[in-house]
């Protein structure tokens, strides 16, 4: 796994015109650190401007509609997305889970169209606090995985999986290094067993109250590839102590 660890900011419903400075900052320094990728997936109406003014990083969307176009008020296509200038997009994120209702079947169809469209995907998976204390942790997210993923993919490089337990996303808890550790050999298990040789190129990524002070931590887990950062990523400061540790684990 000798990839470089991809650190991805997911803004979810935050961000106007005046945040583009920040992603103007993340931009310019990321050229700087270029032992990690970088990405930034604003809101929608950020898109095309994001692009505009980041030019060295990845932008990506937060999730896309498995249709390529239709009668579906408010939701937007995978090939709207791409047009906008994105290359990547989230998809099945806990909070679209819970509260949108989105079923691994419904994930599934919207990572189909997305890698259809050109598209790369970024699949997030986790448990709730009561999954866990239940000791059904890893069966949820080995189901979710199966469930959620494309069923082949040519090439894992275009498809990425998040872990994000969902007692942890924005709460200031994290798991032990051990939980996390057990947790992504488990989805590098099934991932094998889903894609075979191809599973190698996947990166697995850790999500759930990502700092820049536990960030060098977290990312020197095994088989962690990278973050996805929620609030962190809002400033441009916050976000990149996390990006610095990411380039700083590529060193040791």
């Amino acid at each position: 796994m000798a990839k470089r660890p991809y650190i991805v900011g997911n803004w979810k419903m935050h961000g106007t015109r005046s945040m583009l400075s920040e992603a103007r900052a993340i931009d310019r320094a990321a050229e700087r650190l270029m032992k990690a990728e970088v990405a930034l997936a604003p809101p929608f109406t950020l898109l095309h401007a994001a692009r505009k003014e980041a030019d060295l990083i990845g932008i990506g969307a937060q999730d896309c509609h498995a249709a390529e176009g239709g009668a579906h008020t408010g939701d937007i296509s995978a090939a709207m997305i791409r047009d906008a200038g994105a290359g990547f997009v989230i998809l099945g994120h806990s909070e679209r889970r819970a509260d949108h209702g989105e079923s691994d079947a419904d994930i599934q169809a919207k990572a189909q169209a997305a890698l259809a469209a050109g598209l790369n995907i970024i699949v997030c998976v986790g448990e709730t606090e009561q999954e866990r204390d239940a000791g059904k942790a890893e069966e949820i997210v080995t189901d979710q995985l199966v469930g959620s993923l494309p069923p082949c993919a040519e090439s894992g490089e275009k498809v990425t999986v998040a872990y994000e337990p969902v007692w942890a996303i924005g709460t200031g808890r994290t798991p032990t290094v051990e939980d996390i550790a057990a947790m992504h050999g488990t989805i590098r298990g099934k991932l094998a067993e889903i894609y075979g040789d191809a599973a190698e190129e996947i990166r697995i990524l850790y999500g759930g109250s990502v700092k820049p002070d536990n960030a060098a931590e977290l990312l020197a887990v095994a088989d962690v590839g990278g973050a996805l950062v929620g609030g962190a990523s809002l400033t441009a400061d916050s976000f990149l102590g996390i990006v610095v540790a990411a380039a700083e684990s590529v060193e040791h």
